[in-house]
């Protein structure tokens, strides 16, 4: 459905977008990582059609988006990050104005009606969009890309701004929206890309730095031979054995999971199964494994390798505040974190001014300006003696 042909986009020397290609199938739901200046936005600006390529194709349902813009856009539904809303108007008549913009031809009120009940927004239909909830406006965005049924949605951070109960909502409607449409999901939100997509692109540099699964990338990218092993047993004693059999690394037991039962995270050496030996330690001591699972990447974790550079003592050093602390800086801020700084400088600025106020109202004049008061009163006092 879309095909992303050696595409590039050039600013003078800088190179924003250099010689992708990539192919988003029928009915797939993609996602789409990068961090601030990787060519992520740049790349849906092109697949929109709102600016040009260097060189290279995009091709939406096999037309060129360049040779062809008027057809290929018709195939596209897209909702920007700030969704493209006419504010004094009702939900209706915005939605309504839409249908007229994108020649319609399905049975309006048949088609609007679909699409109320689709999103949920048949209760506030009538409502003007000024006054709706961040939700809500984020809802009937969501709207005005699905009319005309487009094959193709681009959905640019769809889920910012809404609490935790609107993002699980608007997660399964866009699963549900895959069934029938191709998607491509764009988002800040690293969790919220490995619940709904099928597959993953991520962009770094201006250029595809992975295009998979999730769990293909944490399998292809990991080389740590990592497992956890939840085993009940003196803390000690389990940690000195499971350090002792062969080919193992290193042990931790960070997690205290009740009355002798730790998490182990246990290290093995490249291409060694620990597994057997571990079972029969345990059985032979009388302890108990009650959980064994790979320590298998998470996608913050693949990201972070793939923008940072695979450094094994990044890894060791890196710990969850620092991720967080990197993550922040490399996917930016959300609108309402920079709405809150702004708000904050705001009111820092109007405290030092009132401080710069009052310290002009409180300081003492000049020896100059105070002869000029005396004289002015002593004018004034004149003025009353010769009125009498």
């Amino acid at each position: 459905m879309i095909q992303v042909k050696n595409l590039s986009k050039h600013y003078g020397e800088k190179k924003a977008v250099d010689d992708i290609t990539f192919e988003v199938k029928d009915g797939e739901i993609l996602g789409f990582l990068g961090p601030n200046g990787a060519g992520k936005s740049t790349t849906m600006n092109m697949l929109t059609g709102y600016i040009s390529s260097t060189s290279g194709q995009a091709l939406i349902n096999g037309i060129d988006i360049m040779e062809n813009p008027k057809k290929a856009k018709s195939y596209i539904g897209y909702l920007p990050e700030i969704p493209p809303l006419y504010v004094d108007m009702t939900v209706k008549a915005y939605l309504d104005f839409v249908y007229d913009l994108k020649k319609c031809r399905l049975s309006r009120t048949k088609h609007l009606q679909e699409i109320y009940d689709l999103v949920k927004i048949t209760d506030v239909k009538d409502r003007i969009i000024k006054n709706l909830s961040k939700g809500y406006k984020q809802r009937v965005g969501l709207a005005q890309a699905l009319i005309g049924n487009p094959p193709v949605l681009i959905l640019d951070e769809p889920t910012v701004g809404l609490d935790p109960k609107q993002i699980i909502e608007i997660r399964a409607l866009i699963k549900k929206l895959g069934k029938n449409h191709t998607v491509i999901l764009s988002s800040h939100i690293l969790s919220e890309i490995q619940a709904v997509c099928d597959r993953i692109i991520i962009i770094n540099k201006g250029k595809i730095s992975a295009n998979d699964t999730t769990e293909n990338l944490s399998k292809n990218m990991t080389n740590d031979h990592k497992i956890i092993a939840q085993i009940e047993g003196p803390r000690e004693e389990v940690y000195k054995a499971v350090r002792a059999i062969k080919d193992v690394i290193s042990v931790r037991a960070d997690m205290n999971r009740g009355d002798n039962i730790y998490d182990y995270e246990i290290e093995a050496k490249p291409g060694v199964d620990i597994r057997k030996p571990l079972n029969k330690l345990v059985m032979e001591r009388n302890w108990y494994i009650l959980k064994l699972q790979p320590n298998e990447l998470t996608l913050e974790d693949v990201f972070l390798k793939i923008v940072m550079g695979d450094s094994p003592k990044i890894e060791q050093e890196l710990t969850d505040e620092k991720k967080a602390k990197i993550l922040d800086e490399v996917l930016g801020k959300k609108p309402e974190d920079k709405k809150a700084e702004a708000d904050k400088a705001i009111d820092e600025a109007q405290e030092k001014l009132k401080e710069v106020l009052n310290g002009i109202t409180q300081k003492k004049p000049s020896e100059k300006t105070q002869k000029l008061n005396t004289s002015l009163n002593k004018k004034k006092t004149d003025k009353k003696g010769d009125e009498k």
